[in-house]
């Protein structure tokens, strides 16, 4: 059947998650810094990306028939990726709980937004960063507070060993160091 004679819907993509999903019942932690980059992709989006896209669909459309027109075609799935994007950054940013770990700065017990040196059984050490589930990037050595390893860390001092849960059993990390962010002056 030609797409021509489909009814155009973005329900299949409504169920598609756009980010990790949060705890049921938990709050979306995030820092300062992690809401506006969410914040700011949120104003591109709206103010730049979607206008763009919208008048490249009503350029498209205005060339006739639109059952294999690509460009049309092609921004209609692109607006509608947008407009997702958009409904999920509007949701997480809604709810989101804004936390300045520099609050905790010169404490020795695990919070969120602390950086993290542990050591495990095997004698090696690990860096953590512990971030909000939005902001966490495992490439930068940053871990969700949602994370195996940062639930078993949280509320831990400097010397305390914890146990953690892995794919091969049971690990015992000793915390080494926590560190926070210093104040902004």
């Amino acid at each position: 059947m030609s797409k021509a004679f489909t009814k155009e819907t973005d329900a299949e993509d409504d169920d598609l998650p756009d980010g990790p999903a949060l705890p049921a019942g938990g709050k979306n932690y995030m820092t300062q810094a992690g809401h506006d980059r969410l914040r700011a992709e949120l104003l591109h989006l709206l103010d730049e990306e979607r206008p763009r896209v919208v008048e490249i669909v009503h350029w498209a459309a205005s060339n006739g028939d639109r059952s294999e027109n690509g460009d049309y075609l092609y921004g209609k799935k692109r607006l509608r990726e947008i407009d997702r994007r958009i409904r999920f950054l509007t949701r997480r940013l809604d709810i989101a709980v804004v936390v300045d770990p520099s609050l905790h700065h010169g404490a020795d017990q695990v919070f969120f937004g602390a950086t993290v040196t542990y050591a495990r059984e095997d004698g090696a050490e690990n860096t953590v960063t512990i971030l909000g589930i939005d902001e966490a990037d495992s490439a930068q050595g940053q871990v969700s507070w949602v994370a195996p390893v940062a639930q078993a860390l949280l509320k831990a001092r400097v010397g305390d060993e914890v146990r953690l849960r892995t794919p091969a059993g049971w690990d015992t990390l000793e915390v080494l160091d926590v560190r926070y962010p210093a104040p902004a002056r």
